[in-house]
């Protein structure tokens, strides 16, 4: 059972604050593969070439680039988090948020690029199980507490 429930309307008012947070993250998460993979090459070098002197200061800068990119990405998954939705998948900037449905827990389902939450579905279905929401418009004002979805 989720901690808070959220109303299309209530989901949809975070969407800007978490689509920024959200391509932040995709942002930092994209230099920190590249800085991987940089890494790897430079390990890799130093085990081909044995004696030679490898180019530490640049691994360095690399390694304390990535710890500070690392850093910021933590802190822009929690700020998302702590608003009570669940990163679902990071490299593609999926959502959820609980909600009910008929007195069932479902999640309200979006993806970053999308202008509004219009899928859900059921806790044990994910990405592929995803339903079309009514085309009723948003909840018009803000529930006081754990609400059903239209």
């Amino acid at each position: 059972m989720a901690e808070k429930y959220f109303s299309r309307h209530e989901a949809e008012e975070l969407l800007p604050m978490i689509g920024d947070y959200l391509g932040q993250a995709l942002d930092q998460k994209k230099k920190i593969d590249e800085l991987d993979e940089e890494l790897s090459r430079g390990a890799a070098r130093i085990m081909a070439l044995g004696g030679s002197i490898p180019p530490l200061e640049q691994l360095a800068k690399n390694r304390a680039e990535r710890q500070k990119l690392a850093a910021e990405l933590e802190e822009g998954v929690k700020r998302i988090q702590e608003t009570g939705c669940v990163i679902k998948d990071l490299d593609v900037g999926l959502i959820d948020f609980p909600s009910l449905r008929g007195g069932e827990e479902v999640y309200l389902c979006w993806k970053l690029g999308e202008e509004r939450i219009v899928y859900y579905h059921g806790i044990d279905e994910g990405f592929a199980g995803r339903k079309p929401l009514d085309d009723s418009p948003p909840d018009t004002e803000p529930p006081s507490g754990p609400q059903r979805i239209n």
